[in-house]
């Protein structure tokens, strides 16, 4: 008896070694990005606030603070969310819903104070995007900010978050 016990408990010790490993738990999906200018990091969060992935990026050379008006090189600040999904000779292109209100309410105030010509627009067209097109890249283009006031990744960077990133998400960008 205690033969057979001790052969029932090695077949099962070696069937068990050759079984495959459970498999991998796959990440949670994408609640919210986060965005820190100072610290040229974009971070993919989940809905419990974690982080799923960081990534270096590059942003406009306008400087900290709120975008004032479109040419300013300024990487606005806020609450933004993904509105589509595109590609651009940016490659992936990520479109943010920049103006929001607040953003309109600011420009408005700073043009009747007279801060802003009378001609000055707000601008648009605000994203997060890939590198420029072969013809226009340069070899770190990371090393510095270049950017109109976008957030850029390389191309592998933001082909992975597009695919993870539905139209929706919230965009949240700190200095």
């Amino acid at each position: 008896m205690r033969l057979r016990v001790a052969s029932l408990i090695a077949l099962a010790l070696v069937a068990l070694a050759g079984a495959a490993p459970p498999p991998a738990k796959s990440p949670p999906p994408v609640a919210r990005l986060w965005v820190s200018k100072s610290k040229h990091e974009l971070k993919t969060l989940a809905a419990d606030g974690s982080t799923i992935d960081t990534y270096k990026v590059a942003i406009g050379p306008g400087g900290k603070g709120h975008k004032k008006q479109e040419g300013d090189l300024v990487t606005p600040v806020g609450r933004y969310h993904v509105v589509l999904h595109t590609m651009t000779r940016w490659h992936q292109f990520m479109l943010l819903d920049y103006p929001n209100a607040a953003d309109r309410a600011r420009f408005a105030e700073l043009k009747k104070s007279g801060a802003l010509p009378k001609d000055a627009t707000i601008g648009g067209q605000i994203g997060i995007h890939g590198s420029p097109s072969q013809a226009e890249r340069k070899p770190n283009h990371k090393a510095a900010d270049w950017t109109l006031g976008c957030v850029a990744l390389d191309d592998d960077e933001i082909a992975v978050l597009a695919s993870k990133v539905k139209d929706g998400t919230p965009v949240d960008i700190e200095d």
